[in-house]
């Protein structure tokens, strides 16, 4: 039932992400547009300079809001991390061990309650 489940939301997650890879296409280049826009803009020298690159991260920036809905493409791709992580854990298999280096402490109290 377990693995039912993450498949469901594996799918589910899946299918959010599909449908907002644009989006998140999008906003990946614009903010890319606006980092650079900024160091341009600290950089630059003249007031004209400084005025296009103020201009042109203030249009990356409404790109870059428009462009919001990305953010549930994001949590759907972590969501989808966390469902291939979960997928794939094993859980330890424990075995009786009789050996009495590893049980040591164990075995000393014991020896020190009968004393």
């Amino acid at each position: 039932m377990k693995k039912f489940a993450l498949l469901v939301a594996g799918g589910v997650a899946a299918i959010v992400l599909v449908a907002n890879l644009g989006s998140i296409v999008g906003l990946a280049i614009s903010l890319v547009i606006m980092y650079y826009a900024f160091k341009k803009f600290v950089q630059a020298k003249t007031v004209v300079k400084k005025v296009f690159w103020a201009v042109l991260g203030l249009i990356a920036l409404s790109a870059a809001a428009s462009n919001v809905p990305a953010i549930i493409g994001v949590a759907a791709a972590y969501m989808l991390y966390i469902v291939y992580k979960k997928w794939n854990k094993h859980k330890p298999i424990m075995e009786p061990v009789d050996d009495p280096f590893i049980n040591f402490e164990k075995q000393w109290a014991e020896l020190k309650r009968n004393y």
